[in-house]
């Protein structure tokens, strides 16, 4: 029995990239050339791609072989989709054809695009792999030249940029070595495009309510007349969220890699993604999935802001797809063959009016929809959605003598450095009950029972306040995790009543 060479390779499920065997097998017989191990079609036309590259790169490839050729991916029930196996396969052919020397295997994974010159292009998921190999203990990666910076990431991986396929066999062959890629550092630098918290003249109250979100993670609910600032004030929100950890940074590339959206001159997300989606956006574009389930943009937005304007306006089925992973953190795609979990938590910040024709309430301009026309515009938005935004706030109009006033100094700063120093403080608690959360917001019911604390005439006041606007037990959990994002706001210890007046007052929208 002859030896049959293995090569490791991934295949991402979602973000999540998974082992794959590629095995090569030669045997008499008139010339064939198959790819078993249930490929797509991308993967079928493997064969065609390794030929040409073979054939330009001086090898004698498959085509002049009178064998039988027969690939394997496995494991056989596992979907393989694009064409991140044609550098693997090159090699497990070269490898059973005897034209390549055997080379220790179970040590190294390659990924990557054959062009028909031989040259490899970039294949999307680079990251996610390197993740997979550092967790599989696997200490060698070869990708294409031009996902080496992304994947040298994870610095417990040494990486191989591969320019060509006959580079990489004078590599193998230990003949012209091929440096590794130097381990890359994510970027420490914002984007100076977004709103601050100077821009906008007025609206205490409302900023008030942004750093309260910004702080804990809540979610945000604006609704008022058209051109009040609704839009700004989501924009100044992301302004001032603390920067991601090294391990949230990782998270978030790994979505965008997987989705393909990184750019090749700066592979990396370095900051808070803000994502807007039109309010025509459908279901899939927003939830994610597709025939083969890519993110969406709640995935996109991940440890960051999901900001929709025009609530109302967005389709109800993609709105009420929002409920899990608001609860949850993450949201499921489930097709017939398997389930595919992508991570969801980001912060919505939602921006509506009151009527359809914007004025309902104004003080300064009459307000021309009927009452149904009101009623039936703002029951759009279902009652178990609001239960799960934690803020909802009225934005009024502002005066002109407060357009005309000059911008508060340091506001921004001041803003910035409040939600810091509440983030470092939650951290701090949940680090010493290891939970592995970053915000008040991701506190389970348990995590709340746990871990806030209330001063006495605080219980009592809960106690009548909720029994009052007849609370749901998911709203009374909400209000206690913005109290307790008041009180760390505060460096206070223990939640007082003045903390859970505040945070009863941003649930005046809801449906109890």
């Amino acid at each position: 029995m002859h030896a049959v060479p293995k090569l490791l390779s991934a295949e991402l499920n979602g973000i999540a990239a998974e082992l794959i065997e590629v095995e090569a097998d030669l045997n008499v017989g008139l010339h064939a050339f198959n790819i078993v191990g249930l490929a797509d079609k991308a993967i079928s036309e493997a064969k065609e791609r390794v030929n040409s590259a073979l054939k330009n790169s001086g090898i004698k490839p498959p085509t002049k072989e009178n064998r039988r050729i027969t690939i394997n991916l496995a494991p056989a029930d596992v979907k393989k989709i694009g064409s991140r196996f044609d550098l693997p396969i090159a090699l497990a052919y070269l490898m059973a054809s005897e034209q390549l020397g055997l080379f220790s295997t179970h040590n190294k994974m390659f990924v990557g695009e054959l062009s028909l010159d031989g040259s490899l292009r970039p294949v999307n998921g680079c990251l996610n792999v390197a993740l997979l190999a550092r967790e599989k203990g696997i200490p060698e990666l070869f990708v294409p030249e031009a996902n080496a910076r992304e994947a040298a990431a994870v610095k417990e991986v040494k990486i191989f940029p591969v320019a060509t396929l006959s580079r990489l066999i004078a590599h193998l062959e230990e003949l012209e070595p091929i440096v590794p890629q130097p381990h890359t550092e994510f970027p420490g630098t914002y984007p100076t495009t977004l709103v601050t918290f100077g821009e906008i003249k007025g609206q205490s109250a409302a900023k008030r309510a942004l750093v309260i979100a910004a702080a804990g993670g809540h979610n945000l609910l604006l609704s008022g007349p058209p051109g009040t600032g609704k839009t700004m004030l989501a924009q100044a929100l992301a302004s001032v969220l603390p920067p991601p950890s090294l391990d949230e940074k990782i998270e978030t590339t790994a979505i965008w890699s997987a989705a393909g959206l990184l750019h090749e001159e700066l592979p990396f997300i370095h900051h808070r993604p803000f994502r807007s989606p039109h309010h025509s956006t459908s279901l899939i574009a927003l939830i994610g999935g597709g025939q083969t389930p890519k993110p969406g943009e709640i995935s996109l937005a991940h440890r960051g802001v999901l900001f929709l304007d025009e609530l109302p306006e967005f389709h109800r089925d993609a709105l009420e797809a929002l409920r899990q992973p608001l609860e949850g953190g993450e949201v499921c795609i489930a097709r017939a063959r398997q389930a595919t979990i992508f991570p969801s938590r980001f912060m919505l910040v939602a921006a509506m009016n009151p009527c359809p024709c914007g004025y309902f309430g104004d003080a300064e301009r009459e307000c021309t929809c009927t009452a149904h026309g009101v009623f039936r515009y703002q029951k759009r938005i279902s009652g178990p959605l609001l239960d799960r935004i934690d803020i909802q706030l009225e934005v009024p109009r502002v005066k002109i003598e407060v357009l005309r006033s000059q911008p508060t100094e340091g506001e921004q700063e001041a803003a910035k450095e409040s939600v810091s120093r509440a983030r470092v403080l939650q951290r701090e608690r949940f680090l010493k009950h290891n939970l592995s959360i970053y915000t008040n917001n991701e506190m389970s019911s348990k995590n709340v029972d746990a871990l806030v604390a209330l001063e006495t005439n605080a219980e009592s006041f809960l106690k009548e306040m909720i029994e009052r606007n007849f609370v749901s037990v998911r709203g009374y959990y909400r209000i206690l995790r913005v109290a307790q994002t008041i009180a760390d706001l505060e460096s206070a210890p223990i939640i007082t009543k003045e903390h859970l007046a505040e945070a009863f007052q941003y649930r005046i929208r809801t449906n109890e």
